[in-house]
């Protein structure tokens, strides 16, 4: 198998549509068709079922995908370690929380770039379940998430911790007991956020079902909504400072054993730590401990 065929070949399973796929790679579409059709016949199996609204995997297709994602991950792996001369360059995929992202990348990027401006770095924001699922798939060379992470195939390194508050706004009524919260909005993160799932379970310990959940794709759209009073939120104290500046909110702490969180930088244990990485893990612990 030609490896250029394997990454059309994720191409299209990953867009689930060969037009899609072709749009991606700037191939013209018929190139593709016949790319796959060509890896079928040689495969001696269908790799897709076609439908109206695209293709989907069979069995054999997930099954190959698997190993294509390691095949494909290797080999530019491969060229990345040769070409590593202990001089951070080339391409860098990381993940990061859209918390972590507004307030503790913008200074550890700075750093890091006029550091290593040969590096081209790529980042996609998340929630943290989804980040261990890409960077246990090799889509991301690592990622920041929250704790706790245990997985086997995961390096783990704490880069720093979060103090964590409840949120509001500042006209919204005083949440002296967390009894209170049983009325309120709560305004969260999709499912596979830690800081949700912290509220959750605090809030489950407490015997406590919440009124209404509110689910929003940016912290934006969260603190915009707690300023206008629709609801609370549990997020990082650093995040709550910043947000201040721009909007009228007030916090308070929740019990101790939820109050702090580490930050934790993950990639899998089976990829080669570039000077890159290395440095990027480095830098980012430094200015967790200075902000």
């Amino acid at each position: 198998m030609d490896i250029r065929d394997l990454q059309i070949f994720l191409a299209v399973a990953n867009e689930g549509s060969i037009t899609k796929a072709a749009e991606k790679m700037e191939y013209v579409q018929s190139s593709i068709s016949i790319r796959i059709q060509q890896l079928e016949k040689k495969l001696k199996t269908a790799l897709f079922r076609r439908g109206r609204q695209g293709v989907r995997l069979t069995t054999s297709g997930e099954t190959l995908k698997s190993y294509a994602e390691k095949i494909v991950f290797l080999t530019q792996e491969a060229e990345r370690v040769v070409a590593d001369n202990s001089i951070p360059r080339g391409p860098l995929r990381i993940g990061s929380p859209e918390t972590t992202a507004a307030i503790r990348l913008p200074s550890i990027l700075t750093d890091y770039h006029k550091s290593y401006p040969e590096v081209d770095l790529a980042l996609k924001t998340g929630t943290t379940e989804e980040l261990i699922h890409l960077v246990l798939k090799y889509e991301l060379d690592g990622a920041f998430v929250a704790a706790p992470v245990d997985h086997a195939e995961l390096d783990i390194t704490e880069v720093g911790v979060e103090e964590l508050a409840l949120i509001s706004g500042e006209k919204f009524p005083s949440i002296g007991q967390p009894e209170q919260l049983r009325n309120l909005t709560l305004l969260v993160f999709r499912t596979g956020c830690s800081y949700r799932q912290k509220l959750e379970n605090w809030l489950h310990l407490k015997g406590i079902i919440p009124a209404k959940i509110m689910e929003f794709g940016t912290l934006e759209g969260i603190l915009g909504c707690i300023h206008a009073g629709l609801g609370v939120s549990l997020l990082p104290r650093s995040v709550i400072e910043r947000a201040m500046v721009q909007y009228n909110l007030q916090s308070q702490e929740i019990s101790e054993e939820f109050y702090k969180v580490p930050t934790l930088f993950i990639r899998r244990k089976d990829t080669y730590e570039t000077a890159a990485i290395s440095e990027f893990i480095r830098i980012s612990r430094q200015r967790f401990n200075l902000t």
